[in-house]
């Protein structure tokens, strides 16, 4: 996001359509906090949410479903 000088310290202007990725624009939003997907941290909104994502996987959060297969047994 750009500082809107007008409008004084600690306000921050609405992001540029410029930083907003031209196919997300009408697409999905950032899958964890639903704010509009900018293109340099494409298919999230910021850093801050890409690393929460990586922290799920990492934590165990997101696990892939799987069926174990039984174990054979060499005779």
């Amino acid at each position: 996001m750009k500082s809107d000088p007008v409008a004084g310290a600690g306000h921050l202007a609405a992001p540029d359509q410029s930083e907003v990725a031209p196919s997300k624009r009408s697409a999905r939003p950032c899958a964890i906090c639903g704010k509009p997907v900018r293109a340099e941290h494409r298919p999230f909104c910021s850093a801050r949410c890409a690393d929460i994502d990586l922290n799920r996987w990492l934590g165990g959060v997101y696990v892939i479903p799987a069926t174990s297969e039984p174990d054979e047994e060499a005779d």
